[in-house]
């Protein structure tokens, strides 16, 4: 992401110094997703079936409107306990005021008594048999569990209704629980357990970053020119899709110090050529997981056979 000062005229030959694209713009990280999902889209060279974003994108109307031109393509999108939402669409109605002298008209919310409520207070509202326990995905101590909740919802932008979206609430175990929210524009029949499935996909982004900065030196981008950095983000990518597509194949590591899988751990190896096949059982689940930070795309492939009920 370009720093707004680097848009200025100060930064004009500093930008020429750094081969910075005369192009680029200032654009926020929702901006930049939504630019990359559009092109995603348009070039068809990566087909996803799924998009699902931290909280900041669910800010954003450029993004949620990018995810939604997205034909076939279901989302799961964090949205903060403040948001607020309508459980049935309201009526709007024409209302007729004076401004410096001039008669003005904007819509509003018909009954002044429908006001729109926060997802937090939604959540509170539910009966305990709204709750399902569901195991969203299986951690380094054992499976992860959830109290499960969904609802559809029209939310409030600027005080109108909005979009109609699945609002999907997760609630920790314990004597003090905590909340998650998150919407999708999937349809009315979508069932539950694809919304349970999803909202265990987003680890695999924080995973990507983290073992990029710690393993393979993703922050390690002390670089002079545009494209330097677009080399060793693009190495750094590669090099962990490589690392994966190992792992997946070898299966463990050697008990030696020196980590490498010795000849009686490997077993039955395959030809070096499938490592780079991601045409073969299982590789083609690191589409999903190989992508930018925040955002997480999952390949129609890498769906299949993944949602249980």
């Amino acid at each position: 992401m370009l720093p707004e000062v680097w848009c200025t005229e100060v930064y004009t030959a500093r930008r020429a110094t750094c081969q910075v694209p005369t192009e680029l713009t200032c654009q926020s990280k929702p901006q930049l997703a939504a630019t990359m999902l559009q092109a995603m889209a348009r070039a068809g060279l990566l087909p996803f079936k799924y998009v699902v974003a931290a909280c900041l994108y669910g800010h954003s109307p450029d993004f949620l409107d990018a995810v939604d031109a997205c034909v076939g393509v279901t989302t799961c999108v964090a949205m903060p306990s403040e948001t607020r939402c309508w459980l049935q669409r309201p009526q709007t109605e024409a209302k007729t005021y004076t401004d410096k002298g001039a008669v003005r008209s904007k819509r509003v919310v018909a009954a002044s008594n429908n006001t729109a409520r926060s997802v937090a207070a939604v959540a509170a509202s539910f009966p305990a048999s709204s709750w399902y326990q569901r195991t969203v995905s299986e951690g380094t101590k054992g499976p992860i569990a959830y109290a499960v909740a969904r609802q559809r919802v029209t939310l409030c932008t600027d005080g109108l209704p909005d979009r109609t979206v699945w609002l999907v609430i997760t609630r920790t175990r314990g004597a003090e629980p905590l909340y998650s929210y998150s919407i999708s524009h999937a349809p009315a029949s979508t069932p539950l357990r694809l919304f349970v499935w999803l909202s265990g996909r987003r680890w695999a982004v924080e995973q990507c970053v983290e073992e990029g900065k710690t393993e393979l030196g993703m922050a390690h981008d002390e670089v002079r020119k545009d494209p330097g950095w677009h080399h060793h983000m693009l190495t750094t990518m590669l090099a962990h899709f490589f690392r994966w597509h190992l792992k997946l194949h070898v299966g463990k590591k050697s008990p030696g110090s020196h980590r490498v899988a010795a000849a009686d751990v490997i077993g039955g190896r395959p030809p070096f050529t499938d490592v780079y096949d991601c045409r073969r059982a299982g590789v083609s689940r690191m589409g999903a997981e190989a992508q930018s930070p925040g955002v997480l795309l999952a390949s129609n492939a890498a769906a299949r056979g993944v949602i249980v009920p």
